[in-house]
């Protein structure tokens, strides 16, 4: 994640789960708070309820892989928790990705289709 960082400590998830903004499908749900930062912070909960360490990595890495691909396209300066729901356990990997851009989008926290990259590396063409 090149524009963005871990959310890692207890009273940063508490303070978005109860004064952030949320959207959630049946895969999964999405809290997110402006944070005045430059760069967006992210944090993945999978519960121990939906399965063994395995299972929970497994879904913890589509989700990381998920945002790093489309990192691009999230606005900066963000506070960002996704929680995965029992249902994307068994996902495939296209579902989850789709669920989470939508929900992304949902909030506002996807740039226009018109908006470029600020941070984006430009390719001129000769």
């Amino acid at each position: 994640m090149e524009f963005s960082k871990s959310l890692k400590l207890n009273h940063l998830f508490r303070r978005l789960y109860q004064k952030g903004r949320s959207a959630a499908n049946s895969y999964l749900v999405v809290y997110c708070r402006k944070n005045n930062l430059s760069e967006n912070r992210i944090g993945l909960t999978v519960s121990a309820k939906l399965g063994h360490a395995v299972v929970r990595n497994r879904i913890r890495r589509q989700l990381r892989e998920i945002y790093r691909l489309h990192e691009a396209q999230f606005l900066p300066g963000w506070d960002i928790v996704v929680v995965a729901r029992s249902r994307a356990v068994d996902a495939p990997y296209q579902k989850l990705e789709r669920a989470y851009l939508s929900l992304a989008d949902k909030l506002g926290l996807l740039r226009s289709a018109e908006e470029p990259a600020s941070q984006a590396p430009r390719v001129e063409k000769p």
